[in-house]
């Protein structure tokens, strides 16, 4: 078969059995031959930046640490105003209605009381409990809703540079959209246990807008004020 295939070659004839091809050359840039036993690492893909949350109307939402600082501005001016309208009520309390519990009981005396009275001591109390309940609601409610539905800032959203504003684009904030923020995030925190770390804690994972509860009840949100 050699022989007869050198013979039709030198006779200008093709080989018999077709003609013979030579290997092809691997093209150069080509993919590398695989490597078993080595982990390559996929690419690392380029940080991208990624912009600010928008509100509706195109300005930048209040983030979580922002809200929350003007949050604790505005509960430690709250906090001192009630404290300088309670005291005196406390301290007259103390001094006029419960003067018993300052004296010295003999309990071998005959006659002496062995028991607080309930209509003397622990009827004030709780009527003082319930009054200063009402006193503290209704000191919110005017700072958080007459105050600041106008502006949609309170203190502390004024200092921080935040503002509430409503969900519709265009939309003006009316006392009733305040009230409701007032109701969820304070009547609701007053009676419902836990609620206030829920309500705050809902705009981490809340989307596309960071809302709170109450925030998604009155429809409103909180964007940034431009400096």
């Amino acid at each position: 078969m050699t022989q007869a295939n050198d013979d039709a070659v030198a006779v200008g004839h093709p080989p018999i059995g077709g003609p013979v091809r030579a290997p092809v050359p691997p093209q150069a840039g080509g993919p590398p031959p695989p490597q078993y036993g080595y982990y390559t690492p996929p690419p690392r893909q380029p940080y991208r930046w990624q912009p600010p949350p928008l509100a509706p109307d195109g300005r930048p939402l209040a983030d979580f640490a922002t809200r929350l600082l003007a949050y604790l501005i505005d509960y430690a001016i709250m906090t001192g105003i009630m404290f300088v309208v309670l005291l005196p009520v406390a301290v007259v309390f103390m001094f006029k209605v419960m003067p018993d519990l300052t004296e010295p009981v003999d309990s071998y005396a005959p006659g002496a009381p062995v028991a607080l009275d309930f209509t003397e001591v622990v009827v004030p109390f709780l009527l003082l409990e319930l009054g200063l309940l009402v006193l503290m609601l209704v000191g919110y409610y005017v700072y958080n809703v007459e105050m600041m539905f106008r502006t949609g800032q309170t203190v502390g959203k004024k200092l921080m540079k935040i503002r509430v504003i409503p969900l519709a684009p265009g939309a003006a904030l009316t006392r009733g959209m305040a009230a409701k923020r007032y109701l969820i995030e304070y009547i609701c925190g007053v009676f419902v246990p836990f609620f206030p770390y829920l309500d705050g804690l809902w705009q981490l994972w809340d989307k596309p807008f960071q809302q709170t509860l109450h925030d998604k009840v009155a429809k409103t949100v909180v964007v940034k004020v431009a400096p």
